[in-house]
C-alpha cells in the first residue's frame, strides 16, 4: 500500500504541475460567455448513466462524432487506437481484443470476456466477437478509460466503450454514401428519418450499411480469397413521446457475414525450426516453404493451406429504452436482447496438408438485460442510483478431426481419423448489480463524489471435453458464484469554469469465468486498484481541450489464456499486476476553419508475481532467452517483471482538418497518424512474439458543397503500406508450437460520394 500510494501521491503532483497556467487569466472571460460557449462545443457524453458535457466529465474520456466516422476516418473498432490514447486494438480470430491501459482480453477460449465493456446505446454487447458487427450509421463513440465500477461492474476493469446510434430528428433528414476502393471494395450506406405525425411525438429513422470487397490476401494453395468482407448490416429506431414527461425509443437491429474474413496467419515457427515441424512428415510446407520453392520472400497476407478460412456471423438485437422527466428526478429504463451466432473454421496445423488442422469453432448466444437508473438534481447535490439483471445463454463447441495424426504417435496417420478433439457445452450467466453513488457541492470550487456497486455474478456450465488419440472423454459440469463489493471516491476542483482538476480511487471488478468444455475449474474474479488524477483545460476562447490524466493500478489475479503442454487451451489467475502511466489529449479549432487533435501516452505495465510453464521448455535455449526458475516451483518460469502483453510503454497521435472556403462551398483536407511503440503478445515477453514499433499515417481530401448537400472525396488509409501483426499467439506442442495470428490492413484507398438531404 505504501508503494502504491507514493505512486499515486507523484502522480497527482504532475498532473497539478502540467495543468495549464492561463486558468487565471481565463478567469477574467464572463463565465456566461465561457458557460454557453462550453454549451455549444461541447459533445455531450452518455455513457456516464447523465448527459455530461465532455469537458465537465471528471475522468478520462475521449468522444469521436460521427463526422469522423466512416470510409477514409474511423471505418472500425480497430481505428479507434488512432485517435485515443493508451488504447490497442486487434482481432484474434474473429474476436475482438481490446486493451485499455494494458488490459483487456487474454482469454482466447470459449467463454472469455474481455475487461472492456462494450455497449451500444448504453446496452451490453456480452460477446467479443459480436462487437465487431454493426459498425454504421453512428451519432458518436465514448471511450471511457480506467474502471468504470459504478456503472458497469462486472466486466469495465479496463474501462467501457459505448457506440451511440444517430436518432430521427423532427425534420425529414438522411443520407446516402457509396464507396469504391481499391481490393475491389464497394461500400454503400444510408438512412433515412423523420416524423411520421408531423411534430416530435413519433420519429422513425431507418438506416443499412452493405460492405463488400475482395481478399486483403490469397490461399496460394486453394486460390480462394482470405480476410475478404461480405456483410450488411440493418437498423431501425423509432422514438415516441407517450406524454410530456414520458419518451420511449426502440433500437432493432440486424447482422450478417459470409466470408473468409479473419484468417489464421502464419509468421514462422518459435522453438521448433520450420524443417522439423511435425506436417513435413506427410510432405506438407507452409507458406515459408511455398515462397522458398519459387525464390521469393514471402507475403504474409496470404495462407498456404488446405482448409479455408471460413467466417460466418449473424445476430440481432432489440433495446427498448424509457426517459421518464419528473422534474428534479428522472429515471431510465433499459431493456434489451440480443442473440449472435458464429462459425468459423481455420487451419491450425498452417500448411496445405491436413494434419489434424481443421479447427472447427462454433459459438451462439443469446442474452436478455435490464437496468433501472435514477438521477436526482438537488441543491448542491445530485444523487446517481440503479439496478441492473443480465443473463445470458452460450453454446459452444471447439471440433478439430484428428485426421492423420497417427504420425505423431509412430503410428499409421490414418489411425486416429474417426477421432477428435472436442469442446462442447453450455455455460448460463446470471449477473446482477445495485448501485448508488452521490455528489456533493463542498463549495463553489471543490465537489465531492462517493458510491459503491454491489455485484453477484453466477455461471453453471455443463458439457464435456474429449481428446479421442490419449484416450480423454470427461464432463465438464462445474458452477460457482462471486460477489464484491466496488467503491468510488472523486474530488474535483473547478477555480474556473474553463479549469477542472481531479482525482479519484476506484475498485474494479471482472466476473470469474467458466470455459465451455474446458477442463478448467471455475476462474476466479480479477479485481483492481485504481489511483487516478487528471485535469480538463479550455483555451484559446474555449476552442480547444486540452485534458491528461495519470493513474495507477494494483491488479489481482488476472485472467490469462494460454495453450498448454498438452496442446489444450488453458486459464489460469495470473498473481498480480501493476500498471502505472499517463495520457493527454488535445482536440478543438486552431481557428474556424482548421481542428486539430493530438495525444500522447505513457505506460509502464508489468506482472508483479507470476509463475507459468514455459511452452518452449524441453528445446535448446533460443539466443537472448533465459528464465529465472520460480521461487516455489522450479518447474515454472518467474514471470515477474515481464510486461503484460498488449501494452505498448508509448504511443503518439496527431490529426487534422483544414476547411478551404470555395466560394458558399469548401475542401477539407485532413490527415492523421499514429506511432505506437513495442508490443509483445506473450506474457513470456519472446521475441519470437511480439510487433516492433510502427506508423501508420492516413490522408483524404473532401469536396463539400453548399449546406453539405453533396460531398465526393478521396482518401488513403495506412499511407506506407506497413505489414503489422495484430496479435500472435504460439499456437500447440501438437503442432510443435508455430507462431499465428492476425493483421491489420494493407494499404487501402479509394473515393466516396455522398448525398445528405
Amino acid at each position: 500500500m505504501k508503494i502504491r500510494l507514493q505512486y499515486f501521491c507523484h502522480a497527482t503532483l504532475a498532473v497539478l504541475i502540467l495543468a495549464p497556467t492561463n486558468a487565471t487569466a481565463q478567469a477574467a472571460a464572463s463565465p456566461q460567455a465561457a458557460t454557453d460557449s462550453a454549451d455549444s462545443m461541447d459533445i455531450i457524453v452518455t455513457a456516464t448513466r447523465t448527459n455530461t458535457p465532455l469537458s465537465r466529465v471528471a475522468a478520462a474520456v475521449t468522444a469521436i462524432k460521427g463526422d469522423d466516422i466512416g470510409p477514409g476516418g474511423i471505418q472500425n473498432i480497430g481505428d479507434l487506437q488512432v485517435v485515443v490514447p493508451n488504447v490497442s486494438i486487434g482481432d484474434q480470430f474473429g474476436v475482438n481484443r481490446t486493451f485499455i491501459r494494458g488490459v483487456g482480453l487474454n482469454n482466447f477460449d470459449i467463454g472469455g470476456e474481455g475487461a472492456v465493456a462494450f455497449l451500444q446505446n448504453a446496452a451490453l454487447l456480452p460477446r467479443p466477437a459480436q462487437q465487431l458487427s454493426g459498425f454504421f450509421d453512428l451519432e458518436q463513440i465514448e471511450v471511457l478509460r480506467g474502471p468504470q465500477s459504478i456503472l458497469y461492474g462486472r466486466g469495465a476493469t479496463a474501462g467501457a466503450i459505448n457506440m451511440v446510434t444517430a436518432k430521427p430528428t423532427e425534420e425529414l433528414q438522411g443520407y446516402i454514401r457509396a464507396t469504391y476502393g481499391n481490393y475491389n471494395a464497394k461500400i454503400l450506406e444510408g438512412a433515412i428519418g423523420g416524423s411520421v405525425t408531423g411534430n416530435d411525438r413519433l420519429l422513425v429513422r431507418i438506416a443499412g450499411k452493405y460492405e463488400k470487397r475482395d481478399g486483403y490476401g490469397k490461399n496460394l494453395f486453394t486460390g480462394a480469397d482470405v480476410d475478404n468482407r461480405d456483410a450488411y448490416s440493418l437498423r431501425a429506431t423509432v422514438i415516441g413521446k407517450l406524454s410530456d414527461t414520458i419518451k420511449a425509443t426502440v433500437v432493432l437491429d440486424h447482422f450478417h457475414e459470409d466470408d473468409n474474413n479473419y484468417a489464421f496467419h502464419y509468421f514462422g515457427p518459435s522453438v521448433v525450426p520450420e524443417s522439423s515441424l511435425p506436417h513435413t512428415a506427410l510432405g506438407g510446407q507452409t507458406i515459408f516453404g511455398y515462397y522458398n520453392s519459387i525464390g521469393q520472400k514471402p507475403d504474409l497476407r496470404n495462407t498456404y493451406s488446405d482448409q479455408e478460412a471460413i467466417n460466418r456471423r449473424k445476430g440481432y438485437g432489440a433495446t427498448g429504452t424509457l426517459d421518464f422527466d419528473l422534474g428534479a428526478a428522472s429515471i431510465k429504463t433499459i431493456t434489451a436482447y440480443r442473440s449472435f451466432d458464429r462459425f468459423q473454421r481455420d487451419d491450425l496445423d498452417s500448411s496445405q496438408v491436413n494434419l489434424a488442422g481443421q479447427n472447427n469453432y462454433v459459438e451462439k448466444s443469446r442474452s436478455a438485460s435490464q437496468e433501472v437508473t435514477v438521477n436526482y438534481q438537488g441543491n448542491g447535490f445530485t444523487l446517481l442510483g440503479g439496478a441492473m439483471y443480465f443473463h445470458e445463454k452460450l453454446d459452444g463447441q471447439v471440433l478439430v478431426p484428428t485426421t492423420n495424426l497417427g504420425v505423431l504417435f509412430g503410428l499409421p496417420a490414418n489411425t486416429f481419423d474417426s477421432g477428435a478433439y472436442e469442446q462442447n457445452g453450455q455455460v448460463k450467466i446470471d449477473a446482477y448489480g445495485a448501485y448508488l453513488q452521490g455528489a456533493f457541492d463542498v463549495t463553489s470550487t471543490v465537489k465531492l463524489t462517493a458510491g459503491a456497486r454491489y455485484n453477484y455474478e453466477h455461471r453453471k456450465g455443463v458439457g464435456y471435453f474429449r481428446f479421442d488419440a490419449i484416450g480423454i472423454n470427461i464432463p465438464t459440469n462445474v458452477s460457482k458464484g462471486w460477489s464484491s463489493i466496488t467503491p468510488k471516491a472523486l474530488i474535483e476542483y473547478r477555480p474556473t469554469d474553463t479549469t477542472m482538476v481531479y482525482a479519484s480511487v476506484t475498485k474494479g471488478f471482472k466476473s470469474g469465468v467458466i470455459n465451455v468444455g474446458s477442463t478448467d475449474a471455475a476462474v476466479n474474479p480479477e479485481t483492481v486498484w485504481s489511483y487516478e488524477a487528471g485535469f480538463k483545460q479550455k483555451l484559446f476562447d474555449n476552442r480547444i481541450l486540452f485534458s491528461g490524466a495519470a493513474f495507477y493500478y494494483d491488479y489481482t489475479n488476472l485472467q490469462v489464456s494460454f495453450v498448454n503442454s498438452n496442446s489444450i487451451v488453458q486459464t489460469i489467475n495470473a498473481a498480480s499486476a501493476r500498471n502505472f502511466g499517463g495520457e493527454l489529449e488535445l482536440e478543438g479549432k486552431v481557428t474556424p476553419t482548421f481542428s486539430i487533435n493530438a495525444n500522447a501516452s505513457y505506460l509502464n505495465a508489468k506482472f508483479k508475481k507470476f509463475c507459468n510453464a514455459y511452452y518452449g521448455a524441453g528445446f535448446p535455449a533460443r539466443p537472448g532467452i533465459s528464465y529465472a526458475p520460480c521461487p516455489t516451483d522450479p518447474g515454472l518460469v518467474d514471470l515477474s517483471g515481464k510486461r503484460l502483453p498488449n501494452a505498448p510503454k508509448y504511443s503518439f497521435g496527431a490529426g487534422f482538418a483544414w476547411d478551404i472556403p470555395i466560394g458558399d462551398s469548401k475542401v477539407t483536407i485532413n490527415g492523421d497518424a499514429k506511432w505506437q511503440s513495442m508490443v509483445f503478445f506473450s506474457e513470456f515477453n519472446n521475441r519470437d512474439a511480439e510487433q516492433k514499433s510502427y506508423l501508420l499515417a492516413n490522408a483524404g481530401v473532401t469536396f463539400h458543397a453548399r449546406d453539405d448537400r453533396f460531398t465526393v472525396g478521396a482518401w488513403v488509409k495506412n499511407l506506407t503500406d506497413k505489414f503489422v501483426i495484430a496479435n500472435n499467439i504460439v499456437a500447440a506442442a501438437t503442432y510443435a508450437y508455430p507462431r499465428v495470428g492476425s493483421v491489420m490492413p494493407p494499404r487501402t484507398y479509394g473515393a466516396t460520394v455522398g448525398f445528405n438531404f
